[in-house]
């Protein structure tokens, strides 16, 4: 004979507690007695009670129900980063909503509009360069924005100025002298606009000329800017990249040339440490990212904490 699924109703007379007290032991209240929870704790695991995610959103008055909107689907970093959000946000019980916003403002907005109907209790947001998040203030509790700082909305970012000057020293402790720089467009203001900054702050100080292309963000892009700069300048001795992806475009033409240079990317990609595992890289933190944002998340959802602006410190990798 099938055995009868308990209701809190039978714990709390099994346990000879109220209901309430039940409630309480299942929300991992601290003031529950310790031996009276211990006793509910019992009934529970023998009954193997589990509580219905439609009663539990009664209970917290929420859906269980988090947003991730990310730029693109195939970004090597942000899946990183979103693979350790998940991590975080379903061990928490939260059912994850992933959607992309390909670059668009319109898109974005359509996707929390969609959220908000949805009554989803919050969302992780992948920002880009001309993301406008005019009329959404309703979302400043409960929204976190990836990659950069927007007022009144908690952020996580990336050291990008760092890592480009973190790099550079370490290159001219080992030597180089004549650094060309591969990087992206100024209308991204964080991979493009910060990250050449740090270049030219470099140059600056070392009294140095500075020797630079700017492109997009693929591998061919990598590719023609390397070429370029050592035919321009053939005594460069190394190749600072903006992002790994330009730094394995980079190595392709390095290869195929036959000419020698010293390369160097920023983000750590997994593909280029097979590939070329003697490129050093700035490692950015994008799984450390993910779960700084998603615990900010919920505790901005579950616990009332104030909106914050979080920065991630970087480190070299590097073979030496």
């Amino acid at each position: 004979m099938m055995k009868k699924r308990l209701t809190i109703s039978d714990i709390a007379r099994l346990a000879g507690v109220g209901t309430t007290t039940v409630s309480r032991v299942l929300n991992q209240d601290p003031k529950v007695k310790p031996e009276t929870r211990h006793r509910v704790e019992q009934i529970i695991a023998e009954a193997g009670y589990a509580p219905s995610p439609s009663a539990r959103a009664m209970r917290t008055q929420r859906q269980q129900v988090v947003g991730v909107i990310v730029s693109r689907l195939d970004s090597a970093s942000e899946h990183q980063a979103v693979r350790a959000m998940l991590q975080v946000l379903e061990q928490a019980g939260y059912e994850v909503l992933l959607m992309e916003s390909g670059f668009s403002s319109d898109k974005v907005a359509e996707h929390l509009n969609w959220l908000r109907l949805r009554q989803a209790d919050g969302a992780i947001l992948f920002a880009f360069s001309g993301l406008a998040l005019d009329g959404q203030a309703d979302w400043q509790d409960k929204l976190v924005v990836m990659a950069r700082r927007y007022p009144g909305f908690s952020s996580v970012c990336y050291d990008d100025k760092g890592a480009i000057g973190l790099m550079l020293e370490h290159l001219w402790r080992q030597g180089v002298r004549r650094p060309a720089y591969v990087g992206v467009e100024l209308r991204d203001s964080t991979t493009g606009q910060q990250r050449l900054e740090a270049y030219l702050d470099f140059c600056r100080a070392q009294d140095i000329a500075p020797h630079y292309r700017l492109g997009g963000l693929s591998h061919q892009a990598g590719l023609e800017a390397a070429r370029l700069l050592l035919k321009e300048q053939a005594d460069t001795d190394a190749l600072v990249c903006a992002s790994d992806t330009l730094a394995l475009g980079a190595a392709k033409y390095l290869q195929q040339s036959g000419k020698a240079a010293t390369l160097t990317g920023i983000g750590n990609n997994e593909l280029l440490r097979f590939l070329f595992p003697a490129v050093a890289s700035v490692d950015l933190g994008y799984p450390q990212a993910g779960t700084a944002a998603a615990r900010q998340l919920l505790a901005q959802i579950e616990q009332g904490r104030p909106i914050a602006e979080l920065a991630l410190p970087c480190r070299l990798v590097s073979t030496d």
